[in-house]
């Protein structure tokens, strides 16, 4: 039987359920800004767009690091079942209900239920996709960087309000749910990692040991690369390759990006990434041409270019000098290589491993390769093709899986604190 419904009176609401109500967040909730005294005697909360309210030490192997401040003193207090948001990424979901008393960044807003409300419903519903362009849509700033949720906005936001009694079921309906389905989400992610790995030592091994089985090994001399073939030898990158820069001196060109999925004509309409002024500074690059972002060891990457174009002059541009010996797609598979094995890293230097971390051009054109014969170089780029498009075919079907499994909990949770699907009765108290 289908739920009666009525009209909201509110857009981006649209229909709800006829026992629920409109009320605005300040009738809601009321904004706490206590601090603490002694920082280092509290629990140091962070909040996230991926899982919410949680302890900082847990996240901080999510690529976060521990927070730089001399002192907690002065830190936010905040109180289990408060809703935590960090302003300036409010309309990235960077909002959420803590589970814990503890204290958070001053730059946070906590926000204290104030009616019989039910947080955790609130969590959820502040976290799905209409409510964060809401967010957004009240958000001060020019650009998304600069974007702020300031209380007042926030508490002048009409927001939905079933029934305390039914909050809870939302709640406890979806947190049960969400459970599974997350087990799902964090299995495929796994499979995933493994077959990237599996991909990985694929690569490693085949452009270091070839595929032509047990055969006569000897010392590469290099600690990274190992054993090697005993017919193969060890060159210096300046003997097979040499360094191109050439300045294109006029605009007009395809402008192209180096990413971990290779090189790609950039967008320059959508405002995305770093932008220059003026590209006639940038650097030629031509089809077959290799380029490399030596800027950043831990996720720049090298590709041959399928395009005519230019990219940063700051990249390096470099080519084979004798394409007779040397075939450039096993040449690829090995650069490739060194990035995904740290290689590249662990020749480069700079200020500090978590900023830029350079490979100066000595450093990699005097580094030594292998070289098998012509003939295997390309048996090898043959294998690796055929034994890499399988298994990247095999991570797009995961990923593509992964993708519809996200989307469902989206629509679920969505489904669910807008009154669209009532919680089943079996579930209900």
């Amino acid at each position: 039987m289908a739920r009666e419904m009525k009209v909201s009176g509110v857009e981006w609401i649209g229909e709800i359920p006829v026992d629920w109500n409109i009320k605005r967040n300040k009738l809601l909730f009321v904004e706490v800004n206590n601090r603490c005294e002694n920082g280092n005697e509290h629990m140091l909360l962070s909040v996230s767009e991926y899982y919410g309210v949680a302890p900082k030490s847990e996240k901080v192997s999510d690529g976060e690091f521990e927070t730089r401040a001399e002192t907690l003193d002065g830190y936010k207090l905040c109180q289990s079942e408060d809703i935590v948001m960090n302003i300036m990424l409010a309309w990235k979901r960077s909002t959420g209900r803590s589970a814990y008393d503890g204290i958070v960044s001053p730059a946070y807003c906590v926000y204290r239920k104030k009616a019989d409300i039910d947080t955790k419903y609130y969590h959820y519903l502040f976290r799905t996709d209409i409510v964060a362009e809401l967010f957004k849509r009240y958000s001060t700033g020019i650009i998304d960087s600069r974007l702020r949720l300031y209380p007042d906005k926030f508490m002048g936001l009409n927001m939905i309000v079933p029934p305390c009694d039914e909050q809870c079921q939302i709640a406890e309906y979806l947190d049960q749910q969400c459970v599974y389905i997350d087990s799902v989400i964090e299995k495929t992610k796994v499979s995933i990692d493994e077959y990237i790995k599996l991909k990985q030592a694929i690569i490693t091994r085949t452009v270091t040991k070839g595929v032509r089985g047990d055969r006569e090994m000897k010392d590469s001399g290099i600690e990274c690369i190992g054993q090697i073939p005993s017919n193969w030898d060890m060159r210096k990158i300046k003997y097979i390759f040499k360094i191109q820069k050439e300045i294109a001196g006029e605009e007009g060109h395809t402008v192209l990006s180096i990413t971990q999925k290779g090189i790609k004509p950039k967008d320059l309409t959508r405002n995305e990434g770093q932008l220059a002024e003026n590209y006639s500074n940038y650097q030629l690059v031509h089809m077959g041409d290799f380029a490399m972002n030596h800027m950043d060891l831990l996720t720049g990457w090298v590709d041959i270019s399928k395009y005519e174009g230019v990219t940063s002059p700051d990249y390096r541009v470099f080519r084979l000098i004798d394409k007779d010996n040397y075939y450039s797609k096993y040449y690829l598979y090995l650069m490739q290589m060194c990035y995904t094995n740290r290689i590249f890293y662990g020749l480069g230097q700079g200020v500090s491993g978590l900023g830029r971390w350079r490979l100066q051009a000595d450093k990699f054109l005097n580094f030594s390769i292998t070289v098998p014969s012509y003939e295997e170089q390309e048996e090898i780029a043959d294998y690796l093709d055929k034994k890499c498009y399988a298994i990247d075919d095999l991570i797009a079907k995961k990923e593509q899986y992964l993708s519809e499994i996200e989307n469902y909990k989206k629509s679920l949770i969505y489904e669910y604190v807008t009154g669209k699907k009532e919680v089943p009765q079996e579930y209900q108290a």
